[in-house]
């Protein structure tokens, strides 16, 4: 660097910056603390040894990645990058699954504003139904064809609003 301020990593290290250190063009000395936590966590040499190994074009991105490194594992020892990775990909996760559970919310308004336009099914043989309440409504259970019962919305207008899934027959311990 000859006559101007020594970079920040030979600021630290306490020595002459020469014109040819490799560390000036990426750790400049207006930022310190940018070498002073690679320098905590990997150490001056081996940051040294691996931008010596790189070609030139390759050492900026190589500095830019051991600093964030270095910043996860000051917050992470364990585990650095990869902790703050995992973290991520769960908080998407979470997302998918709430985007997910919307998608399913809005068809099933869809399906229903299709169902209030659409005309009442017939009503089955009086010999095939069964009024049911459950938690204060109350449903009419309809045999189907298929020898499954369907619950079927019972108002006192006689109108009916079909419920989409069939009642399904679960055992407790299985």
């Amino acid at each position: 660097m000859g006559g101007s301020s020594p970079c920040a990593s030979c600021k630290l290290l306490r020595r002459r910056c020469a014109k040819d250190c490799i560390f000036a063009p990426y750790f400049p000395p207006d930022d310190p603390h940018k070498f002073a936590i690679v320098h905590k966590v990997f150490g001056a040499s081996n940051v040294n040894k691996m931008l010596q190994e790189l070609p030139v074009h390759q050492r900026a991105d190589a500095v830019s990645s051991l600093v964030y490194e270095a910043n996860a594992r000051m917050r992470d020892p364990v585990y650095g990058c990869v902790g703050a990775i995992s973290y991520l990909q769960s908080q998407v996760s979470q997302l998918q699954m709430q985007l997910a559970v919307a998608h399913a919310e809005i068809l099933c308004y869809q399906m229903q504003q299709e169902e209030s336009l659409a005309p009442p099914p017939p009503p089955l043989p009086h010999h095939q139904q069964q009024l049911v309440e459950i938690d204060g409504k109350h449903f009419l259970l309809q045999n189907s064809l298929a020898g499954m019962p369907q619950f079927t919305k019972f108002t006192s207008s006689s109108s009916f609003n079909v419920v989409q899934e069939p009642l399904k027959r679960e055992s407790l311990w299985t």
